[in-house]
């Protein structure tokens, strides 16, 4: 309750900061006894300092159900949400009981840091972007460091990687307008926990030399919640040391390891190999190999192949060699790595005459040095007939060519395992000055059918849409 002090006394006027601090410092009784009934019977959905979980936040933000008013807390606690998973504390809780909640979620304080609210989806760094007739791009969410790689849950959360933030986030659309009303920091102080996937309802999470899950995320994730270590015994080094993971259509965790060089023969070492694991990081095993350093791959939601993309090596010049787009159609294949490149040029040193008739070819050629990243099957309904079943991929740019070259997101139009054209679909992000204002690295389907892609050059996740 706001005071009102103009009509004070103007002797009174010297009590009214001590008034305040003292209010400040011991909150009522009622409050107290809300915050203890909070904790026992809210915080499980709605976080322990009102962040939100599987709930909406409480704190500072555009209430869906009516303004924080006491009457209105008292209404909506009693009588709960039908059709949103809330119970009508009224046959549990006394009134004097639903009063006391009433009174601690109104007397909230605002967010804390770690919960960053989401900026509204506007023109900043969008102008010089371009797409196709009819689609729509715009900031999903904003706030994200090092955005990296994704995944979303059957409940739509979003859980983003980091590089050097060592953070993994969850970006919650508490409304469903398309836009992230909070990113929420769910793990910091990781090393470059770039790789994320959903499995079971838990999170794994990829580090340099180990992986980790936090269970049941969607319910725990604005908590801090604990994670438990799966595997812990893959290399430290940083070369080629972060990793993307997924969850395959098998049930398996997929991890690459690249190669800790820019070339380097290291058939017999764990290095430049795809493998998988159970769930619990048991049964670790080969997949493929010859791969030099993937940070991209998923499944054809009809076959259920495994497609994948693959950096080509640097310092050969500035046109070769050309990094691949890669289909595993079967576990034991090798696909070239260190001893050819882009599936027609053999490496100058590891490489001998003919060398690259013995390995898988790629099935589509990408281009030198685009650092093609994450990539997804469009599997929604938002986009035209053409797009579907075709895949996007996020392509990082390239860092050491006279001329920079990729900063965009391609589209590979297939029939069956062939590629039969490679087009820009979202461009823009590198200026005719060369100057860039984005760099796309990973790619996913939401559930809407709407396509998200994460930019860690500007610490954005946008979100494209279709209409006619």
């Amino acid at each position: 309750m706001k005071i009102s002090v103009l009509r004070r006394a103007a002797a009174l006027l010297c009590l009214v900061p001590a008034a305040a601090a003292l209010a400040a410092a011991t909150p009522s009784a009622s409050v107290t006894a809300g915050e203890k009934l909070y904790q026992t019977y809210c915080a499980s959905c709605h976080g322990t300092k009102l962040e939100g979980g599987a709930g909406p936040t409480l704190l500072d933000h555009a209430w869906i159900h009516g303004a924080p008013t006491k009457s209105n807390l008292v209404n909506t606690i009693s009588k709960g949400v039908a059709g949103k998973g809330m119970p009508a504390w009224g046959q549990t809780l006394s009134a004097a009981q639903i009063s006391h909640l009433a009174d601690f979620i109104a007397a909230a304080p605002k967010a804390t840091a770690s919960v960053a609210a989401a900026k509204p989806a506007s023109s900043d760094n969008l102008a010089g972007l371009k797409l196709p007739k009819g689609f729509h791009i715009a900031v999903y969410a904003d706030n994200v460091e090092t955005a990296r790689s994704m995944t979303v849950s059957d409940s739509g959360i979003t859980y983003v990687g980091s590089r050097k933030a060592g953070k993994v986030y969850a970006l919650v659309d508490d409304n469903k307008d398309g836009v992230a009303d909070r990113v929420i920091t769910v793990a910091e102080g990781l090393q470059h926990p770039i790789g994320v996937t959903m499995l079971n309802g838990a999170l794994y999470v990829a580090e340099i030399s180990r992986i980790i899950r936090f269970d049941n995320i969607d319910k725990t994730y604005a908590g801090k919640p604990a994670y438990k270590v799966v595997k812990d015994d893959l290399p430290k080094e940083t070369w080629h040391g972060e990793k993307y993971i997924k969850a395959g259509p098998d049930g398996k965790i997929y991890v690459p390891v690249g190669a800790p060089c820019n070339t380097c023969d290291k058939e017999g070492e764990i290095y430049s190999k795809l493998w998988r694991m159970n769930p619990d990081g048991s049964g670790w095993e080969e997949y493929a190999r010859g791969i030099r350093n993937t940070v991209g791959f998923t499944w054809h939601p009809q076959t259920k192949e495994l497609w994948f993309t693959d950096n080509g090596p640097d310092e050969m010049g500035d046109n070769m060699p050309s990094c691949e787009l890669n289909v595993a159609p079967k576990a034991g294949l090798h696909f070239g790595f260190p001893y050819c490149h882009g599936g027609v040029l053999p490496d100058p040193k590891l490489g001998k005459a003919n060398s690259c008739e013995q390995y898988v070819p790629p099935v589509a050629q990408l281009g030198p040095h685009v650092a093609p990243l994450g990539l997804t099957f469009y599997t929604g309904t938002q986009f035209p007939q053409m797009y579907r079943n075709q895949i996007f991929i996020a392509e990082h740019g390239s860092w050491n060519r006279d001329n920079k070259i990729g900063y965009q997101v391609s589209l590979v139009t297939l029939y069956g395992n062939k590629a039969v054209s490679k087009t820009t679909f979202l461009e823009g992000f590198l200026q005719r000055d060369e100057k860039v204002t984005g760099r796309p690295v990973d790619l996913a389907v939401m559930a809407d059918g709407s396509l998200l892609v994460s930019d860690d050059h500007a610490g954005k996740v946008y979100r494209i849409t279709y209409s006619k």
